[in-house]
């Protein structure tokens, strides 16, 4: 996908620019190359990405360009369109959502600052030897922090009370699986449950995975976020309506497309973050004087409409502190 079929998805802006903008950033002219695995979710994301920088003062068409290539969901397409992006000779190299766009990204080039938007566990990916002190030409925002996985459990043991055996579904090609597993894991032995893993690499693992969850007698299930399940995040969620199955998703996207509910770091708010990392490199910051920044912010957002048609009880524990409910 091209960056012109691209801004179609994204509609038109209209955010002033502002007193605080610095008038060297105004005055000069940048070049951004962003580089998505799955369009659909960047899509998503992205057009919170460009609002931010407009308020920061760089507006496409005016001192911006944004060259935009996607991999369609081919994973093994995202070097060479890296490589493209790097001829292109942008001031900043940004990788969408997960952490293959990134790896390409820093495989691409060592001197272009690569700021990534959300990468689960950047240490193990072998993006950065340390959160706090990022060496090189590459920063940016982590989807993953210690306790999220521990949260996660509790807020399914709330939804249904009796579980004393939870799975949690993921793609363990992706090094945020492995990192978000062993929080799972260490979360729930403290717990008292026990926990279930179920892999999926594919599409067509899918059905056979959600039929898993009753077989081995787990009362609910959480499916870990990255490009794999968010892209067939519809066909997760009328698994899970099929074979009745209580489910927490890692993103929001599933919530807001019928998915019962979801607890996830707010990537609103770090694709917001994202474009600031970038403003601050435009502005003369290395890559290594911004520190690898974890969230701060989280989001529960629940489905009462799907909660009906399961005949799910949301709790009322659960719906007070919900920063979304849909209905």
């Amino acid at each position: 996908m091209r960056r012109r079929e691209f801004m179609a998805l994204l509609g038109a802006a209209t955010i002033p620019w502002p007193d605080f903008a610095l008038a060297e950033l105004e005055r000069r002219s940048y070049r951004i190359g962003y580089l998505a695995l799955a369009p659909a979710e960047d899509a998503q994301y992205m057009r919170t990405f460009v609002q931010r920088l407009r308020e920061l003062g760089l507006v496409e068409g005016q001192n911006l360009t944004i060259l935009y290539r996607s991999a369609e969901d081919r994973s093994e397409r995202l070097p060479q369109l890296a490589s493209e992006l790097v001829g292109e000779k942008p001031d900043v190299l940004v990788a969408g959502f997960g952490t293959l766009a990134a790896k390409a990204a820093k495989m691409a080039t060592a001197t272009v600052p690569i700021v990534f938007t959300s990468v689960g566990d950047p240490i193990g990916a072998g993006l950065v030897e340390s959160l706090g002190r990022p060496t090189g030409n590459i920063t940016g925002l982590s989807s993953q922090t210690a306790d999220l996985g521990g949260k996660q459990l509790q807020m399914v043991q709330e939804l249904v009370p009796s579980a004393k055996r939870i799975a949690v579904l993921g793609n363990p090609e992706t090094p945020f699986t492995r990192l978000a597993l062993q929080n799972f894991l260490s979360a729930s032995r403290a717990a008292g449950i026990t926990l279930e893993v179920l892999e999926a690499t594919r599409a067509e693992d899918m059905p056979s995975r959600f039929e898993a969850v009753a077989r081995v007698g787990a009362a609910g299930l959480v499916v870990l976020a990255d490009p794999l399940t968010i892209s067939l995040r519809q066909q997760l969620i009328n698994l899970a309506r099929a074979n009745r199955v209580p489910t927490l998703y890692a993103d929001r996207l599933f919530a807001e497309a019928g998915g019962l509910m979801s607890y996830a770091p707010d990537r609103t708010h770090m694709f917001s973050r994202a474009a600031e990392y970038v403003y601050q490199i435009l502005d003369g910051s290395k890559p290594s004087d911004l520190v690898i920044e974890q969230p701060t912010k989280f989001e529960l957002v629940i489905n009462l409409k799907t909660a009906k048609a399961l005949g799910i009880d949301i709790p009322p524990s659960l719906l007070a502190r919900a920063d979304e409910v849909i209905e």
